[in-house]
């Protein structure tokens, strides 16, 4: 069955999760006979499911992403419903990213182009600790950046692929200071947590940071892919 959603365990070598568009998930663990050992449903979801996350702390548990409007929490051991559900946006969550070095942050992307931060310590509907509504159409790829915990990267099919940085804050004592020198002054209704965008791809798909470069980042769309480093980082 056709399914988008897909990732490997941090924790379990081999241990993979999918969800597919009958909204079905399955955990797969690798076999000595070189063979899967495939569970049964893990049933909650009542629509596709977009995405799915392995947790980086805990080797039991995942989160996963629906056309459902929701992000559930599961548990291995559990499959017959999910620990925790929550009502994630108004519209099909798309992806989902657990924070690798800020473990109990997760954001997500929806089809109305919001990115929504969630802290999973009061992780409830409505609980999201920052929305971005900057995106113009559907938010296709989702990342925290892997050495630094404040910071992620989002693409959507607005064309554009903007990098995130939480700890931002806007100062207009300093963008005051910095406008006698020829700086543009930034417009009100950019948030001040964007740090960079990148545009000039068509059909913007995926998005990943390198592991190993910092401040390198990949992206797919229509034609190909594209390595960049944001000049500010």
């Amino acid at each position: 069955m056709e399914g988008y959603a897909m990732d490997w365990s941090k924790l379990k070598a081999g241990r993979l999760a999918t969800g597919d568009c009958r909204k079905n998930i399955h955990v797969w663990e690798p076999q000595e006979s070189g063979r899967w050992q495939v569970s049964g449903a893990y049933a909650g979801h009542e629509s596709s499911v977009e995405d799915v996350q392995w947790s980086p702390t805990e080797e039991t548990v995942f989160a996963s992403a629906s056309v459902d409007q929701t992000i559930r929490i599961w548990d291995t051991r559990e499959r017959s419903r999910p620990m925790i559900t929550v009502k994630a946006h108004d519209s099909d969550v798309n992806v989902i990213s657990w924070n690798g070095l800020v473990t109990y942050m997760m954001a997500s992307g929806a089809d109305d182009g919001s990115v929504r931060i969630w802290d999973l310590r009061s992780f409830t509907q409505d609980g999201h600790v920052s929305n971005f509504g900057f995106h113009r159409s559907h938010v296709t790829g989702i990342e925290w950046c892997p050495y630094e915990g404040s910071m992620l990267a989002s693409s959507a099919a607005d064309n554009q692929l903007a990098v995130w940085d939480l700890a931002l804050e806007r100062d207009p004592e300093e963008e005051a200071s910095l406008a006698p020198d020829g700086n543009a002054t930034a417009p009100e209704e950019l948030p001040a947590q964007l740090l960079f965008l990148h545009m000039g791809q068509q059909d913007l798909k995926e998005c990943h940071w390198h592991p190993q470069i910092p401040g390198l980042i990949g992206s797919t769309d229509g034609v190909g892919f594209t390595v960049f480093k944001a000049s500010n980082m």
